[in-house]
């Protein structure tokens, strides 16, 4: 009986009394470069048009077989790729710039889907199994549940703020992502915060307020118990038990606690000031 072959790795199956002599020649390429490519095998396939069969041959070496294929193109397009239909899994190793779509043919060498493919993105490293018909992907993007890494994410890829708001459910605001280090805010409602810091404040005060006094600042142009009160010329500072008047860097007055004025010049009572 002459030999036959498996149909899902096209292994020779070697018939009753044949090849007397050269069995051991058959059992050596069915162990050592089918069955191990079909464990193990990695495979570079350039793809050269829009639907490419992978190679597929009857107890010997190609492409359809390898546990891992690495996928080239000079299309400069989006392409797609065709395995027998018999189940498979593969590692599909997508190394171009387009998208990749692996799918079973209805018979082996053509280009006609048998089913559903898996789509691989550029650069994407997918783990897919066929049943013969349809192809399916255990990658993350049919994961469920709460994912948990350790270390570094940065091998997820890049997020924009609003992808990362698409996947938050507890998010408030809108806009870009802040961090900590020179963030520009936009219309921010900060609440009540247990600490804050007004150095470097600019802007008008029109809207501010106090919710009390000032007896905490040190100079102010126009608060109440203020230590300081400074005009653009004059200026009023509490010193020694006495309020002391000043005309820029000079004293010109002063009262102590019990009313006695001291001045510079003349003091007119009665007068219009």
């Amino acid at each position: 009986m002459a030999s036959t072959y498996s149909p899902s790795l096209r292994i020779e199956l070697i018939g009753a009394g044949e090849q007397a002599g050269t069995w051991n020649t058959t059992t050596n390429s069915n162990l050592g470069t089918i069955i191990e490519s079909a464990i193990a095998g990695y495979v570079s396939v350039s793809v050269t048009s829009a639907n490419q069969a992978f190679s597929a041959l009857d107890g010997a070496a190609d492409q359809a077989r390898n546990a891992v294929i690495a996928l080239t193109t000079n299309t400069g397009a989006n392409f797609n790729v065709y395995a027998p239909p018999q189940e498979k899994t593969y590692i599909i190793y997508n190394t171009t710039a387009f998208t990749a779509t692996i799918f079973n043919s209805t018979a082996i060498g053509n280009t006609t889907a048998a089913g559903a493919g898996i789509t691989v993105p550029a650069g994407g490293k997918v783990l897919v199994f066929s049943d013969g018909t349809d192809f399916y992907s255990t990658s993350a993007p049919n994961l469920t549940g709460a994912v948990t890494s350790v270390g570094s994410a940065t091998s997820l890829g890049s997020f924009t703020s609003s992808q990362l708001l698409g996947a938050l459910t507890d998010e408030t605001g809108t806009g870009s992502a802040v961090f900590a280090t020179s963030p520009t805010l936009v219309t921010p409602a900060l609440g009540t915060p247990t600490a804050l810091v007004g150095t470097n404040i600019t802007g008008t005060a029109a809207g501010l307020s106090i919710g009390g006094n000032a007896a905490t600042a040190t100079n102010a142009t126009n608060a109440t118990n203020a230590v300081n009160l400074i005009t653009a010329g004059f200026s009023i500072v509490e010193s020694g038990g006495k309020l002391l008047f000043k005309y820029g860097a000079t004293t010109i007055a002063s009262m102590d606690s019990s009313g006695n004025l001291i001045a510079l010049a003349d003091v007119t009572a009665g007068g219009t000031p």
